[in-house]
């Protein structure tokens, strides 16, 4: 049988049981994609990307040369971005001695007539005493379940063997192992903690939760654009037009994948179906964002779908990213009534997976904040893209879930502190906070950087923008932040980057767009010494 995709859009009701049968108007045309020349960036297809991969792993060992590397040290090629001039940006991982470099990560940016410069997760050298390790595996596998329990985790196992690595993100590298242990969180979400100890006194130097959870906006999007494919005589939520992208209906399991959501008229909503039609239009709008804004095909850049899980669990509300199984999960609200399926919940979540896919930002302390920020960013940038009329673009962070009972959202972009937890600028502590609010200043950056300080009304939402120094920044505009931002961490950020790092990639980034006397590039500077990091 084939498989054709089909278009089509329905009125999507609010998230509730008892939403009824929506009608379905069909549509015609599909999105195009043009990779958009202000990005700096060729967009290459997924061949062109691959092969350009292999070009870079096979001369590793004589870039690994050329950048000063030990000769036990081997790059790994990961990602190839190629500017419209001619410079070539590459990004590697590192071993030593054939163990994994953990902070070891770099990109090289080479000009067309050969001049290279490197960006370092660690400017330290790699190397240590010996790869024998004094402690035992099982010693480090103890340690990280104990972790775990400190997070009061459950149903916590280590199923694999700790691997033997080079811990280099902070401080001089040692040997080290890294334990993963799987298990549920407190709150419902499933967990995949990454806990490194030292291989010599056993002591833990790092843990990294790797499922990132967030919140989103319910479903008030009015008629909303759908993908579907018809198989046979019936319809299922397969997305043909964006890599395959599927939504499943966990029925309120906890693993596995579900089942494909299917029909037999093609008249999609009501019941368990609208929670889906929410996820697989919120996933369409993000595939589309990133596509046509910043040229990437997809999640990891290779034109292939993740997919989406909903109706997870028993009254879980949340919504998470996770990264092993290249998915997103949303649960159904408190009392199951009110399923966290919404664009931004979609694009907040699915761009984890775009930073898993490039900077791979550390989940701990300044990292996780930008890494959070990078999330809130672009969930915000895809509500705007979207031009939904019902639901129209802000810089609040969950506004209509009411998780805090008074109609307050979880997060402003325009002045953090509001929510009562996020800061409003970089102080030396900042790294001892919640990555969900150490994620404040990055997002007042963003703010700044689009529309300035002070007083501003937009789609009918009023903000008041500070500054630490209460200077007076002039926006630039939400478009070129975006873009700004996104090539930042697609070409220069690194595992641990922190807002010192931020301040300096972004400012690289905007002078590659627009200039380094650009008013763009002074717009960045700026808004960051608005948030004290200068």
């Amino acid at each position: 049988m084939t498989s054709t995709p089909r278009k089509h859009s329905l009125r999507a009701a609010a998230l509730v049981a008892s939403a009824a049968m929506v009608a379905v108007a069909f549509q015609t045309g599909s999105a195009t994609a043009q990779p958009d020349a202000a990005t700096g960036a060729l967009a290459l297809s997924g061949q062109q990307r691959v092969a350009a991969i292999q070009s870079a792993q096979a001369d590793a060992a004589v870039t690994a040369r050329k950048i000063g590397l030990g000769g036990q040290e081997k790059l790994i090629a990961r990602d190839v971005i190629k500017d419209a001039d001619g410079t070539v940006h590459t990004r590697y991982e590192r071993t030593y001695e054939g163990l994994p470099v953990l902070g070891g990560d770099l990109v090289v940016h080479e000009k067309k007539n050969g001049t290279r410069t490197v960006d370092k997760a660690t400017q330290a050298k790699i190397a240590v005493p010996t790869t024998d390790a004094a402690q035992p595996a099982a010693s480090a596998k103890k340690s990280a379940l104990s972790a775990s329990a400190a997070e009061k985790n459950t149903k916590a196992e280590a199923k694999d063997a700790p691997r033997k690595v080079i811990w280099a993100a902070s401080g001089k590298p040692v040997l080290a192992y890294e334990t993963v242990v799987t298990g549920v969180q407190k709150d419902g979400t499933p967990s995949e903690l990454h806990v490194v100890t030292d291989a010599k006194t056993g002591k833990k130097l790092f843990q990294d939760e790797t499922i990132e959870t967030g919140t989103g906006t319910s479903s008030y999007s009015g008629t909303v654009p759908l993908t579907t494919t018809k198989s046979g005589s019936t319809y299922s939520l397969t997305d043909g037009a964006r890599g395959g992208h599927k939504t499943y209906d966990l029925r309120q399991g906890t693993s596995g994948t579900g089942t494909l959501f299917t029909d037999a008229d093609d008249k999609w909503g009501g019941g368990r179906q609208t929670a889906a039609v929410d996820a697989h239009y919120g996933a369409a709008v993000t595939w589309d964002y990133y596509k046509n804004v910043h040229g990437r095909s997809g999640i990891r850049n290779d034109g292939k779908a993740a997919y989406s899980r909903v109706h997870y669990g028993n009254s879980y509300v949340n919504a998470f990213w996770q990264d092993s199984c290249f998915c997103m999960t949303y649960g159904d609200g408190q009392n199951n009534s009110n399923p966290l399926t919404a664009l931004d919940v979609a694009a907040h979540e699915m761009s984890h997976g775009v930073t898993a896919a490039t900077a791979r930002l550390n989940y701990s302390g300044e990292s996780g904040g930008l890494n959070e920020a990078t999330s809130d960013i672009f969930g915000t940038a895809a509500e705007f893209y979207a031009n939904n009329a019902v639901d129209k673009g802000d810089y609040l962070i969950g506004e209509k879930i009411d998780i805090n009972g008074d109609g307050t959202p979880l997060r402003y972009m325009d002045k953090p502190s509001k929510d009562g937890a996020s800061k409003d600028y970089w102080s030396s502590s900042l790294g001892n906070v919640d990555v969900h609010y150490s994620s404040g200043p990055a997002n007042h950056w963003f703010y700044l950087v689009s529309e300035g300080s002070g007083t501003k009304t937009i789609n009918g939402v009023t903000y008041n923008s500070p500054t630490y120094d209460n200077s007076k920044v002039t926006g630039i505009g939400r478009a070129k932040a975006e873009k700004i931002w996104y090539r930042a961490l697609t070409t220069y950020f690194t595992s641990t980057t922190k807002y010192a790092g931020a301040r300096t990639g972004t400012l690289q980034a905007a002078a590659d767009l627009y200039g380094a006397n650009s008013t763009e590039y002074k717009t960045v500077a700026a808004a960051w010494t608005g948030i004290n990091v200068k």
